[in-house]
């Protein structure tokens, strides 16, 4: 048996939020290798606080740990401080009677802030620390203007977050501006890695639109899909789309498939209402066993991030949209990472937030381009087998782990 492994998040399987199936996906493959792995986590559901998972059972060779939590969810500031706070409480206790000498202690970030609780315990269990930066809070929080803490609560907090990661062994971020960031803070740069993020090329292959069963469900036939397609938060945005669906409204061989949940779903659809806009269709979360058959729905595939964010955030819906070989339209910073990867791939194009004529232009000119949608989306498929699939990422975090 190898090292035993003890990660720590919010959520974990039959989760479907994204930084539990990434986690899933990397605990389940290290036991697969032999490693011991151990998962501690909470017993709710991401769109689910009263859910009530068995607090500990083994799955697929994970041991997972469950610890109980208030669960008032995440409609109020309030509520969810509440939530993370019992969870920092829970998950202290199930860490220290777990973690022992030499293990290795993989903390995410939800909630956000894990590093904190886990540095005192790491180095009171002699363990080897790794953190895993899904992304940066408070400075996320800053950004979108919900940060309740004074500037003076929120830079020593900062600070404290900054001593936690310095004291790890590694910090593996999921991309390179995120990367920059850290060592801009001071963290030093023998202690900053990236590993991205990734998707199963085996799991979601290219198919084509007309053998989607989604499509054929929605009655789609010819038309031409543009979807979104997970979490539509508060780190992303919507008005850019909203106003090219509008402006292609009297064209009916344009439609606009949006799939998932999140903070901002409810406001796009009643924007969409009061437009009384008649080419959008929505769809709840489908399930990761039918992901490759939804993604196949679309002829194109539109991901977003506020600028404002760039270095703090990278959006995991990339990976799937690469993997199933379709191209890519972001919308965001066109100099950051995501717009640095679409053009060097050359899978798609990158448009401002606001700049809602280039995105209709955009979409005009691959429904009149099949060619070129076809070229990106091979394009798309080559980089996430060559760069970004779930092998490439094991493989490094194996060697990571085993190096620390």
């Amino acid at each position: 048996m190898k090292s035993k492994v003890v990660f720590v998040n919010r959520y974990y399987r039959p989760d479907h939020s994204a930084t539990s199936q990434m986690l899933t996906d990397l605990a389940q493959a290290l036991a697969q290798r032999g490693f011991d792995v151990h998962v501690v986590c909470s017993r709710q559901l991401y769109d689910n606080p009263s859910a009530r998972l068995p607090r500990d059972e083994t799955l697929f060779g994970v041991q997972v740990h469950r610890v109980a939590t208030t669960t008032f969810g995440r409609g109020r500031l309030v509520a969810r401080a509440f939530d993370y706070a019992s969870f920092y409480a829970a998950c202290a206790f199930a860490l220290l009677r777990l973690v022992r000498r030499r293990d290795v202690l993989i903390a995410k970030t939800d909630p956000p802030l894990l590093s904190i609780l886990a540095a005192p315990i790491a180095r009171a269990k002699r363990a080897a620390l790794i953190n895993w930066q899904q992304d940066l809070f408070p400075e996320i929080a800053s950004q979108l203007g919900s940060n309740p803490l004074p500037d003076v609560l929120d830079g020593i907090l900062r600070r404290v977050r900054d001593a936690s990661l310095r004291s790890a062994k590694m910090n593996v971020s999921i991309g390179c501006r995120m990367q920059e960031y850290l060592a801009a803070r001071g963290i030093p740069k023998s202690k900053l890695c990236v590993i991205e993020n990734w998707a199963d090329a085996d799991e979601i292959r290219p198919k084509p639109t007309a053998a989607s069963e989604l499509r054929a469900r929605l009655d789609l036939g010819d038309r031409f899909v543009v979807c979104y397609s997970g979490n539509l938060g508060r780190a992303h945005e919507f008005e850019t789309l909203l106003a090219a669906a509008k402006a292609l409204e009297r064209d009916p061989s344009f439609v606009f498939l949006i799939i998932g949940s999140g903070a901002k779903m409810e406001p796009l659809k009643k924007a969409v209402k009061e437009g009384a806009l008649t080419n959008f269709r929505f769809l709840p979360h489908q399930p990761r066993e039918t992901l490759e058959d939804s993604l196949a729905a679309a002829d194109v595939h539109v991901a977003s991030l506020l600028p404002a964010l760039e270095g703090l955030i990278v959006p995991s819906k990339l990976y799937g949209i690469l993997a199933a070989g379709r191209p890519l339209i972001f919308i965001g910073d066109c100099n950051g990472e995501v717009g640095h990867l679409i053009e060097r791939a050359r899978c798609g194009m990158a448009v401002g937030v606001g700049d809602a004529t280039a995105l209709v232009d955009s979409l005009r000119h691959l429904r009149a381009e099949p060619e070129i949608r076809a070229q990106w989306g091979a394009h798309a498929r080559r980089i996430l087998r060559e760069e970004l699939s779930i092998q490439r990422a094991i493989e490094r975090w194996v060697a990571l782990i085993e190096a620390v």
